[in-house]
């Protein structure tokens, strides 16, 4: 599975995704509800028949007008209500009720505008404790709750590059546990890129950073996700890795490495 992320986070990363799916370079795509930009963006991918996620968001962006929460809970904003653009604020203070209200608000805001989605996942990992607090617990009940899957690894090193400290590690171990408990269908592993611009060098170093990932996929269904954009749309550094990681979808070689691996894209991990 080869997944778009950040749908309608603005106007130039929406025209590349749409793209993209059009050109049948990716398979899938999360979309951010809180967006302003969220209801043209679901209104395109609509017409592609392509049923977007629901990408739980929690914080802003650097570089977009900061983002308001659906439901507005207290201990999810800042003093002027918006979404904080700083992940460990919102682990320091975030309420469980508050995380669950709000995505619960993103998944309805959704249905109302008839999708369905089948999955979820946490835009800037926000859920899964890497930035303080963890509610992966309440989000997988959550997903079991709506009948969602829900993007947790059960091999978490491929996007870790390596073994989870050992804190993290029982907690995931914990969190697979309870998603096979629930019924909660979860991928084999995920991989994305994690380094900067500046650490990367140049376009080559990302594509083979991504082929050596495609190589070492696991046996079972894995989910590759990346965020193209335009280097325009995105401020800073961040903006030449995403013009980037467009490039990649259609690069030549990447869609050659995909044949040559006997790598089968499907829509989906879940069933």
């Amino acid at each position: 599975m080869i997944t778009a992320d950040d749908l309608g986070r603005e106007s130039g990363t929406t025209e590349v995704i749409v793209s993209l799916l059009a050109e049948g370079h990716v398979s899938a795509t999360t979309l951010i509800c809180v967006s302003p930009v969220a209801e043209e963006a679901a209104g395109q991918v609509r017409k592609l028949g392509v049923l977007p996620r629901v990408h739980v968001t929690l914080t802003s962006e650097r570089g977009v007008p900061r983002w308001r929460p659906l439901d507005g809970a207290a201990s999810l904003v800042e003093p002027d209500g918006t979404l904080s653009v700083d992940p460990m604020a919102l682990g320091a203070r975030g309420e469980a009720g508050d995380v669950i209200g709000e995505a619960d608000a993103q998944l309805r805001w959704m249905r109302q505008r008839g999708f369905a989605p089948v999955a979820a996942d946490s835009h800037a990992g926000t859920l899964y404790g890497l930035h303080g607090r963890s509610w992966l617990a309440e989000a997988l009940e959550w997903c079991a709750r709506h009948g969602l899957a829900f993007r947790l690894p059960r091999d978490p090193a491929p996007y870790f590059g390596g073994p989870l400290p050992p804190p993290l590690a029982a907690l995931h171990e914990r969190a697979v546990a309870h998603a096979d408990a629930l019924g909660v269908a979860i991928p084999e592993t995920i991989a994305t890129n994690r380094s900067t611009a500046s650490e990367l060098g140049a376009y080559e170093r990302l594509r083979d950073d991504y082929l050596r990932r495609l190589a070492a996929l696991p046996e079972g269904t894995s989910e590759l996700f990346l965020h193209p954009s335009r280097e325009d749309a995105v401020e800073g550094p961040d903006g030449v890795v995403r013009s980037w990681e467009a490039r990649l979808l259609r690069d030549p070689v990447w869609h050659d490495a995909l044949r040559r691996e006997d790598v089968e894209v499907v829509a989906g991990w879940w069933p």
